[in-house]
């Protein structure tokens, strides 16, 4: 983003963590630095994350698959901060005058303090465990309905390396194995799906990927290339096939 962008979205962000209050967590991420990409935050206590955390799994995403083309923001879907405290979080995106993404504005609201609002005043008509078995919200059930990738919840990181091990133990867990027992074709499967999920976007990933999957960084970009080339194929016979 130019410096006058990034100054007036800085401004706002203070603005809206003042008003709001402090449980809504308000976080600037500048794209140009993926692995840094916090420039500005309020209220990071929601989250437990400061400036220079990197973007989550669920940004990565949507630059990968070019969702933020056809939308303008993507609101309530489920956050999971640093301390399993579930949260509705919100995205703007932040686009220049061609259409590029070049940021994200985020609000990460923790209501933990309204539902327990809510169960006390409830208990105070039911005096008994009709509350607790038809009202109280389980967040340790909630957690692991919504937790990733079935539905795409989005966790929040302080480090790339946490980053990175959210990302390819997910990955992992998909194939039902672990590293060390990797197949040639699995390992590969892995990076391919990494790569869809906009991973390799932020700097230090291909390292990162190597360390967690047992392999060296040229194993990586070798996987890379080839994953590429097959994906140039099919882009080429999809073109043939429309144009008969």
């Amino acid at each position: 983003m130019s410096s006058a962008w990034i100054q007036h979205y800085i401004k706002l962000t203070e603005f809206l963590g003042a008003t709001l209050g402090p449980d809504y967590e308000v976080a600037l991420h500048d794209l140009d630095d993926k692995d840094n990409s916090i420039i500005a935050i309020a209220n990071g206590h929601v989250s437990g994350r400061t400036i220079g955390a990197p973007l989550t799994s669920v940004a990565l995403q949507a630059i990968a698959d070019h969702s933020f083309e056809n939308n303008d923001y993507r609101i309530n879907y489920t956050g999971i901060a640093a301390s399993k405290k579930m949260l509705r979080s919100s995205t703007f995106y932040i686009k220049d005058q061609t259409g590029r993404l070049v940021g994200l504005l985020c609000i990460n609201f923790d209501d933990s303090r309204y539902q327990d609002i809510s169960e006390r005043l409830l208990k105070l008509r039911h005096p008994d465990a009709f509350v607790d078995t038809n009202f109280v919200y389980n967040e340790k059930k909630a957690a692991l309905e919504t937790s990733p990738p079935a539905s795409g919840a989005e966790n929040f990181h302080e480090t790339l390396s946490d980053l990175t091990e959210e990302v390819i133990t997910q990955a992992l867990l998909q194939k039902s194995t672990t590293a060390d027992r990797l197949t040639h074709e699995e390992r590969m499967g892995i990076v391919e799906t990494l790569r869809s999920k906009g991973f390799f976007l932020i700097k230090g990933a291909v390292k990162q990927a190597a360390e967690q999957l047992h392999c060296s960084p040229a194993t990586i970009y070798r996987y890379l290339n080839k994953v590429g080339q097959e994906d140039d194929a099919k882009r080429r016979n999809g073109a043939v096939v429309r144009t008969v």
